[in-house]
């Protein structure tokens, strides 16, 4: 490796141990924090190496984008997220999205417990159980391709330099779709709002964060839950696959 390279490898170490807890907080438990390192440290190793200086764009944004994809890209690799655990968690969207049509406001979780027909107490097991949905899968984002192809695909190396719409980070960086995102959350009830704020804007973790909403962490990631679940409806019912005027905007997971 050059010099200059082992260099900037040496001064974004930090970088990718902080990507790496922020996303192993919100993952289960099977996830090791040393594999996502790992594959972070490649995805920044790609990112010096591929990094053209452009006025407009700073290295750092231009690393976590290649950090996190890479420790995305190991993570579906793996197949971290069983399919019960989507079904799961397709089950409150569903029941978020028929609400929201009925009473044509947010639900409350008593609501959405009654419409699934669950006690408060199971209704938060299923929230539970329903950790580690991401905001946005990248099947999600394939809806211009072919629907029998395999979404992998899409993690390739070889794809990542394919027309503007085969690759999910164009589409990631979409005006459109970071737009959609800033309604979708606006539109969330104040206290999964303020979580995501704590979360995201204040770089909190999981324990600060229930300190500061005087609830337990087991209840942070429940509130976390229900806010993906009524976020991925917004998203579902919007056409936000816009064409990517530069804005940055990184996957909640």
């Amino acid at each position: 490796m050059p010099r200059s390279e082992d260099v900037l490898v040496e001064q974004y170490a930090p970088l990718v141990r902080r990507q790496a807890l922020q996303l192993v907080s919100r993952l289960p438990p099977s996830v090791e924090l040393d594999d996502l390192m790992q594959a972070g440290m490649m995805g920044l190793l790609d990112a010096v190496r591929r990094y053209q200086v452009v006025a407009e764009a700073q290295f750092e944004t231009y690393a976590v984008t290649r950090i996190r994809g890479a420790m995305l890209d190991e993570l579906r690799s793996q197949d971290w997220l069983p399919r019960s655990v989507r079904t799961k968690a397709r089950q409150i969207e569903v029941a978020v999205s028929a609400l929201r049509q009925q009473l044509l406001r947010e639900p409350s979780e008593p609501e959405i417990a009654h419409a699934l027909s669950l006690s408060m107490d199971d209704y938060y097991e299923l929230l539970d159980e329903a950790v580690g949905v991401q905001v946005i899968h990248y099947e999600d984002l394939k809806r211009h391709s072919d629907p029998s192809a395999d979404a992998l695909e899409f993690l390739e190396d070889s794809t990542r330099e394919q027309a503007y719409f085969d690759n999910p980070l164009n589409l990631l960086t979409s005006q459109g779709l970071r737009q959609a995102l800033i309604t979708a959350i606006d539109q969330l009830p104040e206290r999964e709002k303020l979580l995501f704020a704590l979360q995201f804007e204040q770089d909190l973790n999981q324990k600060e964060i229930a300190l500061v909403l005087g609830v337990t962490e087991g209840r942070v990631s429940q509130l976390r839950s229900q806010a993906v679940a009524r976020i991925r409806v917004s998203l579902a019912k919007d056409q936000w696959d816009a064409i990517s005027d530069g804005a940055e905007f990184q996957v909640l997971l």
